[in-house]
């Protein structure tokens, strides 16, 4: 399914046996439980077994001592209808106890390799996917197929095999009137099919619309600042009161199909009920049947009527594991785009040396046609730190995101020493490439964890340094030091604390290749000074690649190269390009006017705001 539609829609249903392949091939995940299920299922067919042998039991009762006034008899035949009854209680707790530990063990298997399959999709998965679509997957409709895999699958085995077991003892008591029973089957098919077809369209736009509606609180949780300052409270809680009556209108039709099917499936065994009292009790009176019989046939059709009943959850709760499993496998079956090549080697850090380089690369997002990168070539020495600068929207954030292959080009290549990025296994990459982001994301856990995320084996001296780099003292000033737990994205800090505790975890796992995409661009004056003096005495001896939007930034740079239409259209050092380049210098300015609007106060008559102050601010 393209994950780029709307997810409001319900997406063409298949049905019939195409429908149910994406079920069948969960059966990989069953195969480790097969034991356990086997034994649920034994102990469901026993406990049914000992069910259907009391009506058989209570036969020779009545025709037995009863008719024949013999205590004794009455008395042994009872005790044996109690110890039937005691052995499918026993055999019901087998099959609860059993079912309860396989199924949980299932689900929890299929969820773990879902969640290890997201984390090797690109990021350009990610941003097409609406977040609460994958967390609905992940919870939701592996619960429904748990429940369909331990509970549904099980019953419809079990309930098929008493039908067909119970409509055959019926016709052995009585052809004829077994055969009235065995024609209910006909109108049960009919209906069954119907509600197959019907509840399976309502099944999946049902778990669709969860999925939006899980994604509209996830926004507006994340988003809470942003709806309270513009005070749109009232607006989000009409978008999420619409997304709710959809959902609660879907939910209460599908409710209504299955409520409607089950009364009409109920409504079969008690039609024939009736024409078997009225039909039986006749051949009894002729003869036909002993009075033990009519008992036990009236109680064996008795115990016909659960399964038939259950028919129609257990049908709903086979589609909606079906659209589950649909659901399911369109991510699974999503190849990761940015894998390792057949022949990738690992790397040792103590053997990189760090010469960066860009040879023809280009680059396009899916479904854009036209290039962000067109042909571009760079190259950055050991132990060099480059800028790179450019206006909005030129491709800077890409051309960084290829580095540690969160995307891949789409043409030329990007050497590390000489080798192509491609065969270079990604985990050894990443353990030699550090990255800090513009909007740093940190996770809900304590600062400590966030620090050393890339790193655990830290010591408390390398993260003391790390965060003396990148001037995060202050994490020592919070309530429990580095044990306090941040908010979901760090909101529970500012956003200059966040990207100082990001640089601070780049910073800390000693990367020979080091990309910063602007990571100080929410600091003060003072304080990005400060850092910036700590990252030079850093960036010694280390390969690194800035994204700069703030000029300032330009200082910590050995070169600067300019990006502009997807292309490296100059590099040089700071002061060549800014004499012979008036695409740097407008560059330059642009960028400054912006972060001087933002920072300075307003300018006085007759000031320029992209002259001498720029210049010297960049230049210092």
């Amino acid at each position: 399914m393209p994950p780029d539609r709307d997810h409001d829609a319900t997406p063409p249903v298949v049905t019939g046996p195409r429908h149910l392949h994406n079920l069948w091939r969960l059966r990989r995940y069953v195969r480790p439980y097969l034991g356990q299920l086997s034994c649920l299922l034994l102990a469901a067919v026993a406990a049914t077994a000992a069910g259907i042998a009391v009506p058989m039991v209570v036969r020779r009762v009545v025709d037995g001592p009863i008719a024949h006034h013999e205590p004794g008899g009455l008395l042994r035949l009872g005790a044996l209808a109690l110890l039937l009854g005691l052995a499918e209680a026993v055999l019901i707790f087998v099959r609860r106890w059993t079912q309860s530990s396989a199924a949980v063990d299932l689900e929890a298997t299929i969820r773990n390799e879902l969640y290890a399959h997201l984390q090797r999709l690109p990021v350009s998965f990610h941003d097409r996917w609406q977040s609460g679509q994958l967390l609905s997957r992940i919870t939701t409709d592996l619960a429904v197929i748990r429940r369909f895999l331990s509970f549904g699958l099980i019953f419809l085995i079990v309930n098929v095999a008493t039908y067909l077991t119970v409509v055959g003892l019926l016709i052995g008591l009585h052809p004829l009137l077994g055969a009235l029973v065995a024609a209910g089957a006909v109108p049960l098919f009919l209906i069954s099919r119907r509600f197959r077809r019907s509840y399976l369209t309502a099944s999946r736009r049902l778990q669709d619309q969860q999925g939006d509606l899980a994604t509209l609180v996830e926004e507006s949780a994340q988003g809470l600042r942003t709806v309270k300052a513009f005070g749109r409270q009232d607006e989000m809680a009409d978008r999420f009161g619409a997304g709710a009556r959809a959902l609660r209108d879907t939910a209460v039709g599908r409710n209504t199909l299955l409520a409607r099917t089950s009364a009409q499936f109920d409504l079969v065994p008690n039609l024939t009920l009736a024409a078997v009292l009225v039909a039986g009790a006749v051949a009894a009176s002729r003869g036909e049947l002993t009075i033990g019989e009519l008992v036990a046939f009236v109680s064996l059709h008795l115990m016909l009527i659960w399964p038939i009943e259950s028919l129609g959850w257990i049908i709903a709760n086979a589609q909606e594991a079906a659209t589950a499993a649909d659901r399911i496998h369109e991510v699974l079956d999503t190849a990761p785009a940015i894998v390792d090549r057949p022949h990738a080697t690992a790397l040792h850090p103590g053997h990189v040396g760090g010469a960066l380089r860009f040879e023809g690369v280009t680059f396009g997002y899916p479904g854009n046609p036209e290039p962000v990168l067109r042909g571009v070539d760079l190259s950055i020495r050991p132990g060099e730190t480059l800028a790179l600068v450019g206006v909005t929207g030129c491709g800077k954030s890409t051309l960084l995101s290829l580095v540690p292959r969160l995307n891949d080009v789409t043409g030329g290549r990007i050497t590390l020493d000489g080798r192509d990025l491609r065969d270079i296994e990604l985990a050894s990459l990443r353990r030699v490439v550090g990255v800090a982001f513009e909007e740093p994301t940190l996770f809900s856990m304590s600062v400590w964890e966030n620090l050393t995320l890339g790193r655990p084996d830290a010591t408390e001296e390398e993260v003391r340094a790390a965060l003396a780099v990148a001037q995060a003292e202050f994490v020592y000033d919070l309530p429990w030091g580095l044990d306090t737990r941040v908010g979901e994205q760090g909101l529970s800090l500012s956003g200059g604390q966040r990207q100082r505790v990001a640089l601070a975890r780049a910073v800390l796992r000693r990367p020979r290749v080091l990309v910063l995409d602007d990571p100080l661009s929410a600091l003060d004056v003072h304080t990005e000074a400060l850092v910036e003096a700590a990252l030079a005495r850093v960036l010694r001896g280390t390969t690194a690649l800035l994204v700069v939007h703030r000029p300032s930034t330009v200082a910590l740079a050995d070169r600067v190269a300019l990006l502009a239409d997807g292309r490296i259209a100059a590099v040089g050092t700071h002061s060549e390009l800014l004499a012979t380049v008036p695409a740097y210098r407008a560059a330059l300015s642009a960028t400054d006017a912006t972060a001087t609007a933002l920072e300075a106060p307003p300018a006085r008559s007759g000031t320029s705001v992209g002259g001498v102050g720029t210049l010297g601010l960049v230049s210092r």
